[in-house]
């Protein structure tokens, strides 16, 4: 706040291909966590993000908990933020973009690829029966785990593995989310996806990546990119050229 107690938000305005041009804003210290998580819910809103449900689910998770303690006053700002071993949680505005493009009803069972911090998974949480997440880092995914089991995400299971090989023994799966950016749609995840499903992912490289849905349509997958955006890449066997 200022001397004469006026609260003090600092933003930064930008905008990505086929939304609206919008704001991030770090607030005060003194704001209250319900009043952060509502301007954030306007912010995404705004930007294009109409998806009822998926605002709810971003309104009811706490993204201050998945943050490094360092940055927890910027928890509720629309921006990535860095944690452990190199890795980053990702903007709220494409947590719910890829979260809506799933165009998900309640009941399904949806696998996630990079869990990271946690924070998508638990956003999934409020708009599927189950998911499914994989991380490849085994710090990130015991360090996920114990957060996800801490706020009492009892439908979101997680295992440490390279994502590339997907959860076979529990495929199909109605909606797969991946989380990095691969250098094309990952062969093995697309069999695990079930008829008619869909898959979301950042494609691309260090250069240029795309947004990409994918639906599943008599064994093919039907792609239709969505948005310009960054990931950090996705490791492991999908670096390794198809033969």
């Amino acid at each position: 706040m200022d001397a004469t107690g006026e609260l003090l938000v600092r933003c930064a305005t930008w905008a990505l291909p086929g939304l609206a041009v919008f704001a991030a804003c770090a607030l005060g210290s003194g704001d209250d966590v319900a009043g952060q998580r509502a301007a954030l819910v306007s912010e995404l809103r705004a930007a294009g993000i109409s998806d009822e449900r998926v605002l709810a689910a971003i309104a009811a998770v706490p993204r201050e908990e998945f943050v490094p303690p360092a940055a927890k006053h910027l928890a509720y700002a629309n921006r990535a933020l860095p944690i452990a071993a190199g890795q980053t949680i990702s903007q709220p505005l494409v947590v719910a973009a890829m979260s809506a493009a799933l165009a998900l009803s309640g009941g399904e069972r949806v696998l996630e690829i990079g869990t990271g911090s946690g924070y998508q998974a638990a956003v999934l949480s409020q708009l599927v029966h189950t998911v499914y997440s994989i991380e490849i880092d085994a710090e990130l995914s015991a360090a996920a785990a114990r957060v996800l089991q801490r706020l009492g995400y009892a439908n979101v299971h997680t295992r440490r593995g390279d994502g590339y090989h997907g959860w076979p023994e529990l495929a199909p799966f109605d909606a797969i989310l991946i989380t990095a950016a691969a250098p094309r749609m990952p062969e093995r995840l697309v069999a695990q996806l079930a008829e008619g499903g869909r898959i979301v992912a950042p494609l691309g490289d260090d250069r240029a990546q795309t947004l990409v849905l994918g639906r599943k349509v008599d064994g093919r997958l039907v792609e239709k990119r969505l948005m310009a955006v960054m990931f950090v890449p996705m490791t492991g066997a999908v670096r390794t050229p198809v033969e």
